[in-house]
């Protein structure tokens, strides 16, 4: 790991992530004065209505700073390795790459990799930290720097800071997390040589795993707050169905229990207030398929969903 003797120098650095949330770290790091080689990223994937492959976030923003980009799509064979090692970078640093490294990997730069995660570690090591804290109703969340090693995020940690979830919904928490991680990584590698990283304790470990598309429908059969959660969390896509049409719930709030306790997924009202177990959400913003968002007044005038409506 990275030694007291690039205390408050430029580093070479090659960065690898790929999404959305990698993006304002990589350019921290040219705005910081580092000289970042090399820039990996996941393979462009298709994208939009004719399925057309697009390069990640994390591409085109190193192809607008003029940085190489490589997308390998495997880093375990013997030529990518040697590809990777004659950058003869000081560090690698890692932010939602996607992919595992190799032990030849990690052990090419100078002084090793380290990784930004968005979670107060080792609580929701893993793919899919920032969905998993708040469909778990976390009170607060944040981000790390972390050595990597061969285990999944079990690094030991230069930093961290906490921020509160509240109401913040995926998406919101993710544009967060991505600035507070990209500030974090720059006042951590002008500390180096100061910090000693503190090794994650064995308890409190928990696993952020992938998100899958299924955990998008809602599931009205579970508490008013869980649902309301599983709308935060994957907004703008989580969905229920209606006379076979996906409707997206964008946001919604949590009324407590009725007097009279309806079936769960049942419309209760000429407000689209939808039964749970226990409590009740009421949507404020939703979305039909191919259309924009729209408050919930503007979708019944058009499309009913009567009191007693069954929803799937």
């Amino acid at each position: 790991m990275p030694s007291a003797k690039r205390k408050g120098k430029k580093m070479r650095i090659i960065f690898m992530g790929t999404p959305d949330f990698a993006v304002p770290s990589l350019k921290a790091l040219v705005e910081a004065g580092h000289e970042v080689c090399a820039v990996y990223a996941q393979p462009p994937r298709p994208s939009g209505r004719k399925m057309a492959l697009q390069p990640s976030p994390v591409h085109c923003t190193a192809d607008a700073l003029n940085i190489p980009v490589l997308i390998p799509t495997s880093l375990k064979t013997a030529e990518t390795q040697d590809e990777f090692a004659s950058f003869q970078a000081d560090l690698a640093v890692v932010a939602a790459y996607g992919m595992i490294l190799p032990q030849a990997v990690l052990d090419a730069p100078k002084f090793g990799c380290i990784n930004i995660h968005a979670s107060l570690l080792p609580r929701w090591r893993g793919a899919a930290p920032i969905h998993r804290a708040i469909l778990a109703g976390d009170v607060e969340t944040g981000v790390c720097i972390m050595g990597m090693e061969a285990g999944l995020d079990t690094g030991p940690v230069f930093a961290r800071e906490a921020t509160s979830i509240g109401h913040k919904t995926g998406a919101e928490l993710t544009t967060e997390l991505a600035d507070l991680g990209a500030e974090l990584l720059i006042k951590t590698l002008g500390q180096l040589g100061d910090i000693i990283p503190e090794p994650q304790p064995s308890a409190g470990v928990t696993y952020a795993h992938k998100i899958e598309k299924s955990e998008t429908h809602l599931d009205f059969l579970v508490s008013a707050s869980q649902v309301e959660r599983q709308i935060r969390a994957f907004s703008p896509l989580a969905w229920f169905e209606f006379q076979g049409e996906r409707i997206r719930i964008i946001s919604a709030e949590v009324l407590p229990p009725a007097d009279t306790p309806a079936l769960p997924a049942t419309v209760i009202d000429d407000q689209l207030t939808i039964a749970c177990n226990p409590g009740a959400i009421r949507p404020a913003i939703v979305q039909r398929a191919g259309k924009s968002a729209m408050p919930v007044a503007e979708l019944l005038r058009g499309f009913p969903l009567p009191s007693g409506s069954k929803l799937a």
